[in-house]
């Protein structure tokens, strides 16, 4: 099995690093953070690169907004050297839940309707 996980993780990304990105940030990589998800984040010693290492499901939502400021440099300092000040009206961050159990769904929405008696339908079953 040790084979088989080398080979996918050199070419699949969607479920962790791949074997490059490990490379290269072993290589090149100053971790400067991690935000409450686990999600590791990193930059070159020169700064010219900035990346992030998903905990899991690489999915851009699961990065805090903190952090997805600092990542396309909206701002030089990393949450961890100077923090966002909070408005008392802030939600804590909350990924994209969209096709999900949890999406969410309006009033009047067909997931919120039960279906209808309909006696004048019979399925059909292969006899």
């Amino acid at each position: 099995m040790g084979i088989l996980n080398s080979l996918l993780r050199a070419v699949t990304w969607w479920d962790g690093q791949t074997l490059n990105t490990q490379l290269f940030t072993w290589r090149k990589g100053v971790k400067v953070g991690e935000d409450a998800q686990g999600n590791r984040f990193f930059k070159t010693h020169d700064d010219a690169k900035r990346w992030v290492i998903f905990n899991g499901e690489a999915e851009a939502s699961r990065v805090d907004p903190e952090w997805h400021g600092w990542l396309h440099r909206t701002w030089d300092e990393p949450p961890t050297e100077k923090p966002l000040a909070r408005k008392e009206w802030e939600k804590p961050h909350q990924p994209n839940l969209t096709g999900t159990a949890m999406a969410y769904a309006p009033a009047g929405s067909i997931r919120h309707a039960k279906p209808a008696d309909r006696a004048d339908y019979e399925a059909w079953s292969p006899e």
